[in-house]
């Protein structure tokens, strides 16, 4: 065995707690990595599973060929209709593979926004993968998507309402729960094709599917605007394109990993400077003390790697269910996953493989570093880490380079709103930042900040600063991951505020107080006179994409909304949309009505306004409301007015505010959790250094007890260096988050705001969750300094 080997192995004897602690980071990292794979695993599986197969009965497929989008083209493009059905039926068996659509009624018996997609599908030909009970057979059954029962609580047996596609009610009985899940809360049905019809007498058809027959047959029966391919089994498979979904956020926990495992190895190797220069005095090489450290590196990744791999599962459930509880889960069109909760030996032979050249890639700077200390130097009983001057000199120097150039390119950026070049100045700007402050400088402004916390607490939080000082470049190693990660939290949040905030006043552009259709774009009904309306008008279809109104109720309702541009609305003429300003009239059903006017397209949802005949089917119903009347209690009683049109609708402006709010909502909590993932990561550095500085200070701690600190007040103490260390990161990064977000901002031309309170909570709540695991983190290092003996620790080093 080598000496470099050797040394290695007495190392792990003598003190394998040390050896390993490095890993304890690298731990975390690959189980976030492996829980992605193993999540998305799971997720791709899930929907792979749901995907529709084509029966191995089917011998051709036959569809149009595929042309580029023209308006013309598309008009003349020929059609999957009965005529090709019959001419194919005289080679073989023809199946039309068809999706209708139809209204999900809900447990007040009313449609939604969202309409069901259902998939017709013939009894002897099933399509559509289900988890639980059977195919529909019958008229009055149909089967289910699974998030669909996954929200409803439904199971096989049960009933549920329809709307057919004249709107009355009908009941049917669910057959089965499909494999397949809706993705975002929209239904997807399986149902025959009698049902089908009485859902949608017009059904869109995707392709033919034809039985027997030669394809030479089949090719000339369809004709040479068809196209005739075989059968794919799995074509609406979608293979591993899920896979890499949630690996970037993975990969960068792994990241982090490595920044806090290379600060604990620099520790590990400083706290062993007397052993390397005795080692150098008796004669040994940089080159074999480099190799030992290297070779510690690897066995602590290779079992690091180990224990990650084994925590990716569990680890993976967790996020499963989280994603479960907070609704991103119907995002993906998969709920109640269920990963793997031990990993395949592929995925630990690549935890381990991962872990360890990682680790080796962290060791190497500080295991140079360290063999690079004189004999002499080394010997001497340093008390703290402070570098030569010309090191300080330099470090200045580079800082400073560093963060004026940040601030040279956010300059630049906020310059050159609009361009392209914009987002990238943005972007070099903040590495720039954060390696001049946070990097270079990071000794200097990382105790910096901390004496701003040991200045508002007591006689802990001043130890706790004066260790910080103590250590400065230590400390700033363990306070740069996390407040990474807690830049790109703040970042992201505050982007996440700003652009709910654009979509906010989006939706105040001027807009009608409510709008009545069909769910199903039915004609509606006579609609009930209500005691809160102000004025409505009712917009009839036309055959030509207008809408036909009477020009006194529409000018009576624009006026209710304080909506000027319909004066001269008389019969025969036209308002219309900004964007058909230039157009001289709008032709509608063979007649030419001259353009009066303009007025926003948000108030008619961009629909050209004739003053012509109103005898046409009524499309929507404009209304403005009386002030100080509640757009809800206005549906709910119309609603209620309206027992037998159930698929009659209310759309307001709270409803697209919603909207926009819940997907805000969930992008702000799918941010919070995939980069949680390197928060927790990165908090793992407070407990590891703490642990190496307990180490350290056995003579400092012992002579504490001695003079009379009871166990909890050295506890307290350890815990607070925690606490601040967290502080540190989360409010440097959170300064530094914010700052760049509103330097985004302007890069784009919006306006500097401040966070919204539904932005500023999470953030809150986010930096007390950090808190609260630097204190978990620091249990372990506060428990050993706790348990110091005076007599034994003062006789220690």
């Amino acid at each position: 065995m080598s000496t470099s080997l050797r040394l290695g192995v007495a190392e792990f004897r003598a003190r394998p707690g040390r050896a390993l602690l490095p890993g304890v980071a690298l731990v975390v990292g690959v189980a976030c990595l492996l829980a992605a794979l193993v999540l998305s695993d799971a997720l791709t599986r899930s929907v792979d599973e749901g995907a529709p197969l084509t029966p191995s009965s089917v011998s051709h497929v036959v569809d149009t060929k595929p042309v580029e989008y023209d308006a013309g083209a598309e008009a003349n493009r020929p059609k999957l209709d009965d005529a090709l059905l019959a001419k194919l039926s005289s080679v073989g068996r023809a199946v039309p593979v068809q999706v209708a659509q139809a209204d999900l009624l809900d447990g007040n018996g009313r449609a939604g926004e969202h309409r069901a997609e259902v998939h017709v599908q013939q009894p002897d030909l099933v399509r559509w993968p289900l988890a639980e009970g059977k195919a529909p057979a019958a008229d009055g059954e149909v089967a289910v998507d699974k998030i669909t029962a996954y929200e409803r609580s439904l199971k096989p047996g049960d009933r549920i309402k329809l709307a057919a596609a004249d709107g009355k009610p009908v009941e049917m009985t669910v057959s089965g729960i499909m494999k397949k899940g809706g993705v975002d809360a929209r239904p997807i049905l399986v149902a025959g094709p009698d049902l089908a019809k009485k859902l949608d007498p017009q059904p869109f058809t995707k392709e033919i599917w034809v039985i027997g027959g030669a394809r030479d047959a089949v090719a000339s029966a369809a004709g040479a605007s068809y196209v005739v391919w075989d059968p794919a089994p799995d074509a609406d498979s979608i293979g591993n394109e899920l896979t890499f979904l949630l690996l970037p956020f993975s990969v960068l926990a792994l990241a982090t990993a490595v920044f806090v495992a290379a600060a604990t190895f620099r520790a590990v190797y400083a706290q062993r400077q007397r052993q390397t220069a005795l080692l150098r005095c008796i004669g040994a090489q940089r080159g074999p003390l480099v190799r030992r450290s290297l070779f510690e590196a690897f066995v602590t990744g290779a079992l690091a790697g180990v224990a990650g791999a084994l925590l990716g599962g569990p680890m993976a459930w967790l996020l499963a269910r989280t994603f479960d509880v907070t609704g991103i889960s119907v995002l993906f069109g998969a709920v109640e996953l269920s990963p793997e909760l031990l990993p395949s030996l592929g995925y630990v032979i690549l935890g381990v493989v991962v872990a360890a050249l990682l680790s080796v890639m962290a060791a190497v700077r500080p295991a140079i570093n360290a063999a690079r200390v004189s004999p002499l130097a080394a010997l001497r009983d340093a008390e703290n880490e402070v570098p030569p001057r010309s090191v300080r000199r330099l470090r200045l120097v580079f800082g400073v380079l560093f963060t004026g150039g940040a601030v040279l390119l956010a300059m630049a950026a906020i310059a050159a709103k609009g361009t392209s070049a914009a987002p990238l100045a943005v972007t070099f700007s903040a590495i720039a930042a954060v390696t001049g402050l946070f990097w270079i400088l990071g000794p200097v402004t990382v105790p910096l900040i901390a004496r701003l916390f040991g200045r508002i607490g007591g006689t802990q939080w001043k130890l706790a600063g004066a260790e910080v000082r103590r250590m400065p470049q230590r400390s700033a190693s363990v306070a740069l991951p996390l407040l990474l990660a807690s830049s790109m939290v703040t970042f992201f949040l505050v982007v996440l505020g700003g652009a709910e905030e654009l979509t906010f006043q989006y939706a105040n552009e001027e807009r009608p107080d409510a709008t009545v259709v069909d769910a199903g774009d039915r004609p509606l009904p006579q609609i009930p006179a209500q005691p809160g309306v102000a004025a409505s008008v009712v917009l009839h279809k036309t055959g030509d994409g207008a809408a036909s109104v009477d020009p006194e109720q529409f000018r009576t309702w624009l006026r209710a909304q304080n909506v000027s541009g319909a004066d001269q609305l008389v019969a025969g003429t036209a308002i219309v949309p900004p964007h058909w300003e230039d157009r001289p009239f709008v032709e509608a059903d063979g007649k030419q009505y001259k353009v009066v006017g303009t007025i926003p397209g948000s108030i008619t949802g961009y629909t050209p306004i004739i003053a012509g005949a109103t005898s046409g089917p009524a499309d929507k119903v404009l209304v403005a409301l009386k002030p100080g009347v509640d757009p809800a209690q206005f549906r709910s009683e119309l609603q209620a007015a309206l027992p037998n049109n159930p698929t009659v609708i209310v759309q307001t402006d709270a409803d697209e505010r919603a909207e926009a709010a819940r997907y805000m909502h969930l992008g702000t909590v799918l941010m919070m959790v995939l980069l949680g993932l390197s928060v927790a990561v990165a908090v793992t550095g407070i407990g590891t250094a703490l642990t190496i500085s307990v180490q350290e200070r056995r003579k400092e701690l012992a002579l504490r007890r001695a003079l009379g600190v009871t166990q909890g007040g050295l506890q307290g103490g350890v815990i607070a260096e925690a606490i601040m260390l967290a502080l540190v990161g989360v409010i440097g990064g959170g300064v530094l988050g914010f700052a760049y977000a509103e330097v985004a901002f302007l890069s784009i031309g919006v306006p500097l705001t401040l966070p919204a309170l539904k932005v500023v909570l999470p953030l809150v709540t986010g930096a007390a969750i950090v808190v609260l695991l630097a204190v978990v983190a620091a249990f372990g290092p506060s428990r050993g300094a706790s348990r110091i003996r005076p007599a034994a620790g003062l006789a220690s080093g």
